[in-house]
Order: structure tokens, then C-alpha cells, then sequence
């Protein structure tokens, strides 16, 4: 199989067209055409279904792209070490990271990281939809408690716990009693299990405003409207400051966030030097860690 001929039809459809393809890599687009059109002639499969503006990868284009971006990949990464002498950092290094933990920490990761690393080209997209990281061309992604996927490996580097609160002001009901609540989406009264100093209880809650940011919901409590169950991390400082009440930790499992990459690539020196940054900025990873860092 014509080597050449794979990379460019890879190309082609990491770009998702000939046009696209041919400005990104600076080639003609007919040579490009071509090229797909041989390949496609050698396997006597069609790769590609072709509209008036448009193409889409057929079923068998695409489980040929997942392999051959993959493998490519890892040849450029293997290449890229080699010509660095080894290990040196460099390149462009794409990371998808989840809304709340870019608002509240990405900025400073990545301002450390690229300090530390000057001839890496660090690019942080936030987005909290599962993205394709092969297609969408991301080497890193960081998500909150991902779903298993076969196609990706990692691990979690940081922990954080829900905690109820609301404003010093906003007195917790009696039993029988359903405090306001600020929500994420829309339903009926609910209950908090929440435990504090060793003891489990539960607090009724009537949702009356629903907001879709943690962000919100914490200027939303801190103005007194209601309480909520927050990211510790997000509202430590509230709490050590008596701005904020300290109702329990709510009895869940705690939240953990995850860099995950492909299983078939090679680490690259950049996304080592990402994960190591990680592991030295939380070499605990405890949601006071984080509190401590977005504070300090």
C-alpha cells in the first residue's frame, strides 16, 4: 500500500476536504484528488462519498482513517523525538479541557507550561461535550468522570467533593422543611444525603432557580437566594472566610478529573511534559490542592 498516498488521503479527511486539505498542507488540490482517487482504485473501496460542496467519509473510510491517523501520528511523534535529541519539548500540543476547570485553573497551568516550555505551541479549547480527539486533531483531553472508552487510556489527577452551603444568613430548615435551592435544570423537590462530623443526614430542598455554571450557582449563594451543592474547591475560601455555611458534604462519590489520549500513540515529549506538569502541580490530587492553587 502506497505510503504517500495513505497520508494525504488521512489528510484529506482530518480536514474534511480537498480544499481545506490543500491549504492547510499548501498542495494542489488536484494532486490531493488523485492521490485519494489511486487509493481508492488499489483497495477497490470508495472512501469518500462526494456531494457538490461537500464529501463525508464512507463507513470504510472511516475505519480506515481511525487506523491510519492513528499510526501516522505515532510515526510523526516518533520522528519529532528522534530530532530533538531525544525528548526536548516542541511543537504544538492541542488540549480539550471542560468549562469550570478552564475558568477556574487552565489559565495558570497553561501560563506555568508554556513558561516552562517555550517551543511548545500550547492551544486550550474548553468544551465539556466528549469530542473526538482523533478527528478534531486534540493530543490531551481532560474531562470530568469520563465513560469508558476502549480507544483511550489514562488517569485521574485530581479529585474534587460536592459540599452543600448557602449564605450565613440563609438559616437550614427544620426537619419537614424544604430549603430554596439554586439547581442545574429543571424538576421537582429533591433531597440532599449530606455528611458532617461523622454523621449522615439529609436536607429537603425546593429548587426555585436554575442556573447551568457552578459559577452562577455561587453568586446565586453567596447573594443569599437559596443553597446549593458546589465543587468544595469552587468555595473554600467562601467557607473559611464566613462568607458561605458549610451545610455537609453531600454523600457522593467525589468528582474526578481524568487526562485521557489514544491508546496506539506514542507519548510525545510535549503531552509527557503536560502530564508531568499535572502531577507536579497536584502531586496529591485533593480538591484542597486545587482550592489551595485557584486561591493562591
Amino acid at each position: 500500500m502506497d505510503l504517500l498516498a495513505l497520508a494525504d488521503f488521512t489528510l484529506v479527511a482530518k480536514h474534511g476536504g480537498f480544499g481545506k486539505a490543500s491549504r492547510a498542507a499548501g498542495r494542489p488540490k488536484a494532486t490531493l484528488s488523485r492521490r485519494v482517487t489511486e487509493l481508492e482504485e488499489a483497495l477497490s473501496l470508495r472512501l469518500f462519498e462526494r456531494g457538490g460542496r461537500t464529501i463525508k467519509l464512507t463507513e470504510e473510510g472511516r475505519a480506515l482513517f481511525e487506523r491510519t491517523y492513528a499510526l501516522l501520528s505515532e510515526l510523526d511523534d516518533t520522528a519529532a523525538v528522534i530530532a530533538s535529541g531525544g525528548g526536548t519539548p516542541r511543537g504544538r500540543l492541542r488540549i480539550s479541557a471542560p468549562l469550570l476547570f478552564s475558568q477556574i485553573a487552565m489559565g495558570r497551568i497553561a501560563a506555568e507550561f508554556a513558561l516552562r516550555y517555550p517551543e511548545v505551541q500550547l492551544e486550550v479549547t474548553t468544551d465539556d461535550r466528549e469530542v473526538d480527539m482523533i478527528e478534531e486533531g486534540y493530543d490531551l483531553v481532560i474531562r470530568v468522570n469520563p465513560k469508558t472508552n476502549e480507544g483511550l487510556v489514562g488517569r485521574a489527577f485530581l479529585r474534587d467533593r460536592l459540599v452543600v452551603a448557602a449564605s450565613p444568613h440563609f438559616v437550614r430548615p427544620n426537619d419537614g422543611e424544604a430549603a430554596r435551592a439554586v439547581m442545574r435544570g429543571t424538576g421537582g423537590g429533591h433531597r440532599w444525603t449530606v455528611i458532617k462530623d461523622g454523621g449522615r443526614s439529609q436536607i429537603a430542598f425546593e429548587p426555585i432557580l436554575w442556573l447551568s455554571s457552578p459559577i452562577m450557582f455561587r453568586d446565586a449563594v453567596r447573594a443569599g437566594v437559596g443553597a446549593a451543592a458546589l465543587p468544595y474547591s469552587l468555595i473554600s475560601q467562601d467557607i473559611a472566610a464566613g462568607r458561605l455555611t458549610h451545610w455537609g458534604d453531600v454523600d457522593l462519590p467525589p468528582t474526578a478529573l481524568w487526562t485521557l489520549y489514544p491508546t496506539r500513540r506514542l507519548l510525545s515529549a510535549r503531552v509527557s511534559a503536560f502530564l508531568d506538569h499535572l502531577r507536579q502541580t497536584f502531586p496529591q490530587g485533593t480538591s484542597e490542592e486545587l482550592a489551595a492553587f485557584i486561591t493562591a
